[in-house]
């Protein structure tokens, strides 16, 4: 048999493919609308106990702005994506307040599980301080599109029951790119939300829709690492987010991803008649959730493709959820992508010794400059 690493890619081949997946599991598309939204000013966080303020996100590097939060912009906005109740993507973008008319770079960020776009302002904070635009949406059944403190692991469980949704990862990608840019056709919904929101951001005439970057943490980076499918993304930085699901089910390493979502696993453990959650389970959630992250889109195939634009990959070096032996196919493959397209330091792993699965400001830094060094005009 071929071995994994040797077989070629072929990156518009898995786009498309990605991207006409994400459109057969929509609902009837809208003409792409926006509309003025109010600051929120209790956002709803699904944590057994809300969060405090994150050190690593409070230690991003931020321009010394005299009457920063004077010159501070904040746009409150929904953007409409497709019809039905999540179709309504909140975002909350902050920039400075400038006088030139040049266009300036964008960053989207994207919240890890059971946030929401708020708890990333001090980044957003950060960005825009440096002169970018800097975005934070809420994902699908989280933040202002969410009810209550279980509505993210209903949607989870209803999607292994009915098959009606794709909450997980590829129902959030996809409206972002469509603000950002036009769609092509790749991930599922948060793919498809972050595609729509690529041809918002891309239509705003402040927006240099070349210097268009995405990065989040967790489940955060998953999004950012499938929203890549999109073109219109110039730079990617998932943040412990990037595994391989495939690996992870052959190397009996699936044990703590499957923990962070738990609910969904054990309803389908009592489905399929099991005692215990196992791989048989682990593989027919994942197949049924989100179709194909455990075979043509896992990242032996998706991390490629995002050849040739900047890529970083951060991870702990200890992280259980996303284990670094599950990325040696998916990083060797990529090297080759890169090499063959004469931009080897446009890809980079980095693998903070001793952590596990958490982002440190060591990783905030490391983001940081990989995306001023490409997003940034020196």
């Amino acid at each position: 048999m071929e071995k994994a690493e040797s077989i070629p890619i072929d990156a518009e081949k898995i786009r498309c493919e990605f991207f006409n997946f994400l459109r057969s599991k929509r609902s009837a598309e809208v003409p792409l609308t926006v509309e003025h939204a109010q600051p929120v000013l209790n956002p709803l966080y699904q944590d057994d106990k809300p969060p405090t303020n994150s050190e690593a996100m409070e230690s991003c590097p931020k321009a010394n702005v005299e009457n920063f939060k004077k010159l501070l912009k904040e746009e409150n906005l929904y953007l409409y994506t497709e019809a039905g109740e999540q179709g309504r993507l909140p975002l909350l973008i902050l920039s400075m307040k400038e006088s030139d008319n040049e266009n300036r770079p964008a960053v989207v960020f994207l919240h890890s599980t059971r946030k929401c776009k708020e708890w990333l302002r001090p980044l957003l904070e950060a960005y825009a301080s440096r002169g970018y635009i800097a975005i934070g949406i809420d994902s699908r059944y989280h933040g202002e599109r969410a009810s209550s403190k279980t509505t993210y692991r209903d949607a989870l469980v209803s999607s292994w029951k009915n098959g009606d949704t794709m909450p997980f990862i590829f129902d959030t990608v996809i409206p972002v790119l469509d603000f950002l840019f036009a769609i092509s056709s790749m991930l599922t919904v948060l793919a498809w939300d972050l595609i729509k929101l690529a041809d918002y951001l891309t239509q705003r005439e402040d927006i240099d829709p070349t210097r268009i970057g995405i990065t989040g943490e967790s489940l955060g980076g998953m999004h950012a690492w499938y929203a890549a499918a999109d073109t219109r993304y110039k730079v990617i930085v998932p943040i412990i987010g990037v595994q391989g699901f495939r690996w992870a089910i052959e190397n009996d390493k699936w044990q703590a991803r499957v923990g962070s979502i738990k609910a969904v696993f054990e309803e389908a453990r009592t489905d399929l008649g099991k005692s215990t959650i196992d791989k048989e389970v682990v593989e027919k959630v994942w197949d049924r959730i989100a179709p194909g992250l455990a075979s043509q889109f896992d990242s032996p195939y998706t991390i490629p493709a995002i050849a040739p634009r900047p890529l970083l990959i951060i991870n702990g070096a200890e992280d259980p959820r996303c284990p670094l032996a599950g990325l040696e196919i998916p990083k060797a493959r990529a090297r080759k992508a890169y090499a063959e397209a004469n931009c080897s330091d446009n890809f980079k792993v980095v693998a903070e010794p001793g952590i596990g699965h958490q982002m440190t400001p060591f990783m905030v830094k490391e983001a940081s400059d990989w995306l001023d060094k490409f997003l940034l005009k020196q």
